[in-house]
């Protein structure tokens, strides 16, 4: 069964799902923020904080012609490379973060979106690589991110099975052993129906990795419903504020929420346990209250017993109801009182 570690955690079917707090472009461009934001990550229970490591250029061209204009949705009305601008995490906040990180105890680690960012980032020993889905499709990246041999997190928005697989074959060949794929939909925010979440079984059972879910729906529903399906990751966004005004601020997860996700996702893993129709042992003390036989009427040894003589009620101290058609035309082998458990040494 596929599994990967990542700073000493291990990720798999086995284990409690890994939550992953995105901090993307929510800082808002203030690094007391972001430590802000770092630091009720850590506090709701979330695993890793995870950054987007870019600058505008190393993502995009200075340039306003019609293929680099966005127009509607939460972004209309900028160029990329202005976006890119706004929501970039500028390169000297890395190493206070990453030590701000380390010093509560959550892991840290980023998206990187070209060589350079990957260099910065293994300067400050980052543990792990996430390849964002818009970059799926690079496979020079991705095999460059795979060659530090750190574990790889890939997620697949917008990805048909075949360019899923090309960047699987991408991380294998640069030399990523612990890879995981997300299921995404690079919707901002994505509805629900879009996600279809059987999917994730298919995928881990077609290639064979890690599976989780990089969720852009509004509340947790979806991301813990995946976990019934095999997620073993499940990322989200998060904000301080949902109303912050902040490029992605709109659809991320506000602290309350995101500790209900840590906690909610952990208890429909633990309810998944194994196939088990054994009795459980919050069980135990109520099998005295299931249905058995008990004599209703005051009986003299040698009476043949009848219907009228035995009824199945609660509790369960005497014979289990599918005996009864072996107890009706038995003979009483002794004095019996009602309301007493039928029991074998009772009849014969």
């Amino acid at each position: 069964m596929a599994s990967l570690k990542i700073d000493g955690r291990e990720i798999g079917p086995t284990f409690a799902p890994y939550i992953i707090a995105e901090l993307s472009a929510n800082h808002n461009g203030k690094l007391d923020v972001a430590m802000a934001i770092i630091s009720e990550a850590q506090r709701a229970g979330a695993d890793a904080i995870k950054l987007q490591t870019y600058r505008p250029d190393t993502i995009t061209l200075d340039c306003d012609d019609e293929d680099f204009q966005i127009h509607g949705g939460l972004w209309g009305g900028r160029t990329l490379y202005k976006l890119y601008e706004e929501a970039h995490t500028p390169w000297e906040w890395h190493k206070p973060l990453f030590e701000h990180a380390r010093k509560l105890g959550i892991t840290i680690f980023s998206s990187p979106f070209d060589n350079t960012a990957i260099d910065l980032l293994e300067d400050l020993n980052a543990p792990a690589y996430k390849i964002a889905s818009f970059e799926a499709v690079d496979h020079a990246l991705i095999k460059y991110a795979a060659s530090t041999g750190k574990p790889m997190i890939i997620s697949t928005g917008m990805a048909d099975d075949e360019e899923i697989a090309e960047a699987i074959d991408a991380a294998r060949s640069g030399g990523c052993r612990e890879l995981a794929i997300l299921h995404c939909v690079s919707g901002y925010p994505a509805p629900p129906q879009d996600y279809n979440l059987r999917t994730i079984p298919d995928m881990i059972s077609r290639f064979g990795c890690v599976t989780g879910l990089s969720d852009h729906t509004l509340d947790n529903t979806t991301a813990i419903a995946s976990v019934v399906l095999g997620a073993s990751i499940i990322e989200k966004h998060f904000t301080l504020d949902r109303n912050g005004g902040g490029p992605d601020d709109s659809f991320s997860l506000e602290p309350t929420e995101l500790k209900a996700l840590c906690r909610d996702s952990k208890t429909a893993w633990e309810a998944l346990g194994g196939v088990d129709y054994g009795r459980k042992s919050s069980e135990i003390g109520n099998v005295k209250f299931r249905r058995s036989l008990y004599f209703v009427r005051d009986m003299k040894a040698g009476e043949t017993i009848t219907s009228d003589h035995v009824r199945s009620v609660r509790p369960g101290f005497g014979l289990p109801p599918k005996m009864l058609e072996n107890v009706i035309g038995k003979t009483a082998n002794r004095d019996i009182r009602k309301n007493t458990p039928v029991t074998t040494d009772a009849f014969s």
